[in-house]
C-alpha cells in the first residue's frame, strides 16, 4: 500500500515538474532577444519557429545600403498648422537613432530592430523604420518592394530628398498599415496607392511645403478612390497634402472611421455633416482648410466617442449647437478663426473631460464668463480671444490649477485682474490683453513661478509696475504696453531673471532708466518708447546686455550721450532713438553691420548724410530708415539696395531725385515730403512699379506734368499716392487707373486743370480722394455715367470750379460712408501696412477744415469719413440721398450756390460732428430733426435765406448766434438781437417736426363735433332719454375709431 502511495506521489510530482519546465520555456523563449512573440496573421503553435528566409534577408540589406544615415533637422521646415498634429513630433516621443546600421549579417533578419516575421512563414510582415535617419531618394526599383508579404510599413520622419513616392507600393497587397508622414517626400501621390484595399490605417502627411517642388499633391480622382475603395479604413491622415478639392459624401460611409486628419490639405466646399457622428469617430482634425464650409449638427444623443475636434482656420459657421454638450469624452475643442456667430452653449462649460478649449476669432456674442467654466479642471489650454466677452473674469477660474497656457485677449473684459488668477501655479502663458482691466496688478501673480509670458497691453491698468514681476525665475516675455502705468520703474532681485523680452510702450513712466535694468542680461527686445523718462543715458551701459537685438527709447525726455563710444555694443537689429537730443550722426553706428531698421527721427541733426551710415562697401542690411524732422540739408545721397522703407520728409533736403534710385527694387515705402525738391519728376520713378506700395512727395517744388510718371504702364501695388502742395499742371493722366490697388489719392493743392476724373471709379480700393485747390472744372457728374465709389470715405473737391447740380441718386453708390446695419462699424480705411504688419504710414490731410477750424498735417483716424465740396459753383437742391450716408462725420457744401431746403433726411447722419452749410442760398425753416444729432459739435447756417425760429433741444441750444447769422427771417434764443414773436415760438422737442401738422387733427375734431351735435338733438327731441344713451355710446365708438 505504501509503494502504491509514493507511486502515486511520483507521479503527482512528475506531472508538476514537466508543467514548470514547460512553462519556463514560454517564458524563456518570449525574452530571448532573437525570438519575437509577434506573429501577424498566426496563432500559437507547436510547430517550431521558422528564421528569417535568405531572400528576404538579402533584400533588406540591399534595402539598408541604398541610404546613408544622417540625423534630419525637421525644425528648418515650416509647419504652420503643425501645433495641431496628433503627433507633436516623433522626436519628443521616441528614440531617435539609425535602426539599419545596426543590422548585421550574421544574425536572424526577424531580430533585427523594426523588423517583424511571420511564427509560421519566416516572411518579414513588418518594417518599422520611423525616425532611422534614412537619408536619400526612395527608388522605384528599391529592393523594399522583394518583401511583398509586407502587412505595415512605417517610415515616418527620414529624409527621402524629396524624391517622389513610388507607384510601386501599390504592388505590395496585404499591406494594412502605411505610413509614411514627415519623410520628404514631395510630387503627385501615385494612383495605385488606392488599390490597398486592405488598407486599415494610411498616413501621408507631410510638412508645409517652400514651393510646388516640395509638395505632395493628390488628385481629385485618387483621393475619392481612396475612400471609395479603402472600405476598412480607420485611420486617414493626410496632413499638408494638396488634395485642392471638395470632400466625397462617401466619407460618410467609412464606419470604421476612428481619425480623420487632413489639415492643411486645401479643401472646399461644404464638408459632408454626418461624419461627425459616424459610429467610432474619435478625431477630426481639419484646421487651415481657408475654403471649407460647413457646421455642426445638431447630436440627437449622448456620445463617447468623439474626443478630438479641430476646425481652426476653415470657414465653418453658423451657430454651435446646444448638444455639443452631449460630446461627453471631448477632450479637445479647437474652433478658432472660424465663422462661428450667436451665443456660445452654456453645455460647453459641462464637458468636463475638456483639456483643450479654443474658441478663439470668432463672431460669439460672449456676453458674461459663466463662473462654472471654473469646474473644468481638466483644462491645461484655454483661449476665448475676440468672443465679445465682457464683464469682470469670475473668480472660480482660479480652480484651473492645471491651466498651463490661459488667454483672453480682444474682449470688454473691465474690472480688477482677480488675486484668484494667482492659484493657477502650471500657469505658462497668460494673455489679457486690448480689454478694459484696471487698478493694479494683483500680487498674488507672483505665486506664478514657472510663469514664461505675461501680456496685459492695451488696458487700464495704472500704478506703479509691481517689482515682484522681474523675480518671476521663468518670465521670458512681459508686455505692459498701452497702459496708464506711472512712477519710476523699479526693477530688483533680478539676478536669475530669464527676461528676452521687455515692452512697457505708451505708458506714462517717469524718471530715469534704472541702472539695474543692465543687468537684465538675457534681454533681446527693450522698449521704452513714448514714455516720460528723463535724464542722460550713456550708451555704453547697453555694452552689457550682449544678445540685446531690438532697443527703443524713441519719444521720451531723454538725452543720449557717448555716442562715439569706443565700447563694443551688441549688433543691433532695430534701434529706435527719436526724439533723443542727437545733434549728429552717431559715430557707433559704423560698427553696426546687423542694423535692419534705423529711427533717428525728430532730433537736431543738421548734417549732410554721411557715406558711412551706408556701412563699409555697401554691405548694410538696412531695411528701414527714418530721418524725419530733423535740419538735414545739401543733396539726397543713395542709400544701400536693401533699403525698402525710406522717410525723410521734414528737412531741408534740395535738389532732385538722383537716378542712381531707379536701381532700388525692393522699395516699398519713399517719403521724401516737406523738402525743397524740385525740378520735373523723373520718368523712370515708374520702375519701382512692382514693390512701391506708398509715394509721398507731398510739399516740395515739383513741376510739370504728371504723364511721365505714369509712361511705364502704372503703379499696381501703389496704395498711397500724395502729391499734394506741389506745382503740377496740365491734366491728371489716365494711366493712373493702372494703380489697382490705390487706396489714398491726395493731389491737392496743385495747379492741374482738367475735367473730374470719372474714371477713377474703376479703382475699386479707393477709400481717401483729394483734389482740393486746382483748378478743376465742370460738372462732377454725368446721366451716362453711374458713379460707384464703393469703398469711398474721405472726398475733399473743395475750392476749384466745380458747377452743376447733384443729383439725389448721386450718393447712393458711395458705400465707405453708410452704415447698412446696426452692427456694422465705421469704414476702416487709414493705416497702410505691409504684409508682415511691422510698418505703417500714417495718412496726413493738409489744410483739412474741420468743425471750422484748419488743421494741418493732422492724422486723421481710421473712422474719419468726410465731404468737403466748399468753395465751388455747385447750385441746385441739396440732394437727400446725402442722409443715407450715415457713418458720415463730416460734411462741408459751404460757399456754393445751393437752393432750396436743408433736407431733413440730414437727421439719420448720427455720427455727424460738424456740418457747415453757410454762404450759400437756402431758404425755409431748419429741420427740427438737426436736433437730433447727439454728436454734432460744430454747425453753421450763416449767410444764407432760411426763415422762421431756429428748433430747440439738443446740440442746437449750444451752438453760439455765429452759427445762424445773416439770416434776415431767422429768430430765437441763440439770437439776442432777434427774439421771436410769440406766433413765431419755436418749435420744440414735443412738438412735431414738418412731417407732422395739427390741420388733419383739427378738420376731425370739426366733424366730430358736428356729428355729435346732430346725434344728440334727433335722440334727444325724437326717441327720448334712452335712445340718447346709446347714441352717446356710439357716437364714442365712432370718435375713437376716427
Amino acid at each position: 500500500m505504501w509503494t502504491s502511495i509514493i507511486n502515486h506521489q511520483n507521479h503527482h510530482y512528475s506531472l508538476i515538474f514537466y508543467f514548470i519546465m514547460i512553462l519556463f520555456t514560454i517564458i524563456i523563449s518570449c525574452c530571448f532577444p532573437y525570438v519575437s512573440c509577434y506573429s501577424n496573421n498566426s496563432t500559437t503553435s507547436s510547430s517550431p519557429r521558422l528564421l528569417c528566409l535568405p531572400h528576404q534577408r538579402s533584400a533588406l540589406l540591399q534595402f539598408k545600403h541604398e541610404f546613408a544615415f544622417q540625423k534630419p533637422n525637421f525644425t528648418s521646415y515650416r509647419r504652420f498648422c503643425s501645433r495641431y498634429d496628433q503627433y507633436s513630433f516623433y522626436t519628443d516621443i521616441f528614440e531617435s537613432y539609425p535602426k539599419m546600421k545596426f543590422w548585421k549579417a550574421e544574425k536572424d533578419c526577424c531580430s533585427w530592430d523594426g523588423v517583424t516575421c511571420d511564427f509560421k512563414t519566416g516572411q518579414v510582415v513588418g518594417l518599422d523604420l520611423a525616425n532611422s535617419w534614412l537619408q536619400g531618394p526612395l527608388h522605384s526599383n528599391s529592393s523594399l518592394f522583394k518583401l511583398r508579404q509586407l502587412q505595415e510599413i512605417n517610415l515616418s520622419f527620414n529624409n527621402f530628398s524629396f524624391s517622389l513616392i513610388p507607384s510601386e507600393f501599390g504592388q505590395l497587397s496585404r499591406l494594412i498599415n502605411l505610413n509614411l508622414s514627415f519623410s520628404m517626400f514631395s510630387g503627385p501621390i501615385p494612383s495605385e496607392i488606392s488599390f490597398l484595399t486592405n488598407l486599415d490605417s494610411l498616413d501621408l502627411s507631410s510638412f508645409e511645403g517652400y514651393d510646388e517642388t516640395t509638395l505632395l499633391h493628390l488628385t481629385k480622382i485618387d483621393f475619392t478612390n481612396i475612400i471609395q475603395n479603402m472600405t476598412n479604413l480607420s485611420q486617414l491622415h493626410l496632413h499638408q497634402v494638396d488634395v485642392s478639392s471638395s470632400i466625397p459624401e462617401s466619407l460618410a460611409n467609412l464606419t470604421s472611421l476612428t481619425s480623420l486628419q487632413l489639415g492643411g490639405c486645401g479643401l472646399h466646399g461644404q464638408f459632408p455633416e454626418n461624419v461627425f457622428v459616424l459610429p467610432n469617430i474619435q478625431s477630426i482634425h481639419l484646421p487651415c482648410n481657408y475654403l471649407l464650409s460647413g457646421s455642426l449638427p445638431q447630436l440627437i444623443e449622448p456620445s463617447n466617442s468623439l474626443r478630438r475636434l479641430a476646425l481652426d482656420y476653415t470657414n465653418f459657421s453658423g451657430e454651435l449647437p446646444e448638444t455639443i454638450g452631449y460630446l461627453k469624452s471631448l477632450n479637445e475643442l479647437s474652433l478658432r478663426n472660424c465663422n462661428f456667430v450667436g451665443p456660445i452653449p452654456p453645455s460647453i462649460w459641462n464637458l468636463s473631460e475638456l483639456t483643450y478649449l479654443q474658441l478663439s476669432l470668432n463672431h460669439f456674442n460672449g456676453h458674461e464668463l459663466p463662473s462654472t467654466l471654473g469646474s473644468l479642471a481638466k483644462l491645461t489650454v484655454l483661449a476665448l480671444d475676440s468672443c465679445e466677452f465682457s464683464g469682470e473674469i469670475p473668480l472660480s477660474l482660479g480652480n484651473l490649477t492645471r491651466l498651463e497656457y490661459f488667454s483672453l485677449s480682444n474682449n470688454s473684459f473691465s474690472g480688477p485682474i482677480p488675486a484668484s488668477l494667482g492659484n493657477l501655479k502650471q500657469l505658462q502663458d497668460l494673455i489679457l490683453s486690448i480689454n478694459s482691466f484696471s487698478g493694479q496688478i494683483p500680487s498674488s501673480l507672483g505665486n506664478l513661478t514657472v510663469l514664461k509670458v505675461l501680456d496685459l497691453s492695451f488696458n487700464n491698468l495704472g500704478e506703479a509696475i509691481p517689482s515682484f514681476l522681474f523675480m518671476l525665475p521663468s518670465l521670458n516675455r512681459l508686455y505692459l504696453r498701452d497702459n496708464r502705468f506711472k512712477g519710476s520703474l523699479s526693477i530688483e532681485n533680478i539676478s536669475s531673471s530669464q527676461l528676452e523680452v521687455l515692452d512697457l510702450e505708451d505708458n506714462k513712466l517717469n524718471g530715469q532708466i534704472p541702472q539695474s535694468m543692465f543687468k537684465l542680461v538675457n534681454l533681446v527686445y527693450i522698449c521704452l518708447y513714448s514714455n516720460d523718462l528723463s535724464g542722460t543715458v550713456e550708451l555704453s551701459k547697453f555694452a552689457k546686455l550682449v544678445k540685446l537685438q531690438m532697443l527703443w527709447l524713441s519719444f521720451n525726455r531723454l538725452s543720449i550721450t557717448n555716442l562715439s563710444t569706443t565700447e563694443v555694443l551688441p549688433k543691433f537689429q532695430t534701434l529706435g532713438l527719436c526724439s533723443c537730443n542727437i545733434s549728429e550722426f552717431p559715430n557707433f553706428l559704423k560698427a553696426q553691420d546687423q542694423l535692419e531698421s534705423l529711427h533717428l527721427c525728430d532730433n537736431r541733426i543738421e548734417d549732410q548724410i554721411p557715406n558711412w551710415l551706408w556701412g563699409a562697401k555697401g554691405k548694410m542690411k538696412l531695411d528701414y530708415l527714418d530721418l524725419r524732422g530733423n535740419k538735414l540739408h545739401g543733396a539726397l545721397i543713395v542709400p544701400p539696395l536693401s533699403i525698402s522703407y525710406f522717410y525723410i520728409s521734414y528737412n531741408n533736403i534740395s535738389g532732385g531725385i538722383h537716378p542712381s534710385f531707379q536701381k532700388w527694387s525692393n522699395l516699398k515705402v519713399f517719403d521724401i515730403s516737406n523738402n525743397r525738391f524740385g525740378g520735373t519728376v523723373p520718368r523712370w520713378l515708374c520702375n519701382f512699379s512692382s514693390s512701391l506700395e506708398a509715394l509721398n512727395l507731398k510739399r516740395n517744388n515739383f513741376e510739370g506734368s504728371l504723364h511721365q510718371m505714369f509712361t511705364c504702364g502704372g503703379m499696381h501695388n501703389l496704395k498711397f499716392l500724395d502729391l499734394s502742395h506741389n506745382q503740377f499742371q496740365e491734366q491728371l493722366p489716365h494711366s493712373l487707373v493702372n494703380c489697382s490697388e490705390l487706396q489714398i489719392l491726395n493731389l491737392g493743392h496743385n495747379m492741374i486743370s482738367d475735367r473730374f476724373p470719372f474714371w477713377l471709379q474703376n479703382l475699386p480700393e479707393l477709400q481717401v480722394l483729394v483734389l482740393r485747390s486746382n483748378k478743376f472744372y465742370g460738372p462732377i457728374w454725368d446721366p451716362n455715367k453711374l458713379l460707384g465709389f464703393v469703398k469711398l470715405g474721405f472726398v475733399d473737391l473743395a475750392f476749384n470750379n466745380f458747377d452743376g447740380s447733384l443729383p439725389s441718386e448721386y450718393f447712393r453708390n458711395w458705400g465707405g460712408m453708410m452704415v447698412k446695419d446696426v452692427d456694422q462699424k465705421k469704414p476702416f480705411f487709414t493705416y497702410l501696412r505691409d504684409s508682415s504688419s511691422k510698418y505703417w504710414i500714417d495718412f496726413y490731410i493738409t489744410s483739412l477744415v474741420i468743425k471750422g477750424v484748419e488743421m494741418e498735417d493732422k492724422t486723421i483716424s481710421s473712422a474719419f469719413t468726410s465731404i468737403d465740396l466748399s468753395n465751388n459753383k455747385f447750385d441746385g437742391e441739396i440732394p437727400s440721398s446725402i442722409g443715407d450716408l450715415r457713418a458720415l462725420v463730416a460734411l462741408n457744401l459751404s460757399s456754393n450756390r445751393f437752393t432750396g431746403t436743408i433736407p431733413s433726411s440730414f437727421g439719420k447722419m448720427k455720427e455727424l460732428e460738424s456740418l457747415d452749410l453757410s454762404n450759400n442760398k437756402l431758404s425755409g425753416r431748419i429741420p427740427q430733426q438737426l436736433a437730433d444729432l447727439s454728436f454734432l459739435a460744430y454747425l453753421n447756417l450763416s449767410r444764407n435765406q432760411l426763415t422762421g425760429p431756429i428748433p430747440q433741444g439738443g446740440q442746437l441750444d449750444t451752438f453760439p448766434s455765429s452759427s445762424f447769422e445773416d439770416n434776415p427771417g431767422l429768430c430765437g434764443s441763440q439770437l439776442s438781437s432777434k427774439k421771436c414773436d410769440a406766433k413765431e415760438t419755436p418749435i420744440s422737442d414735443v412738438e412735431s417736426d414738418d412731417s407732422f401738422t395739427w390741420i388733419p387733427i383739427v378738420m376731425g375734431y370739426g366733424c366730430g363735433l358736428m356729428v355729435g351735435f346732430i346725434i344728440g338733438y334727433v335722440t334727444l327731441f325724437q326717441q327720448g332719454p334712452t335712445a340718447l344713451f346709446w347714441s352717446s355710446f356710439m357716437g364714442r365708438y365712432f370718435y375713437a375709431r376716427w
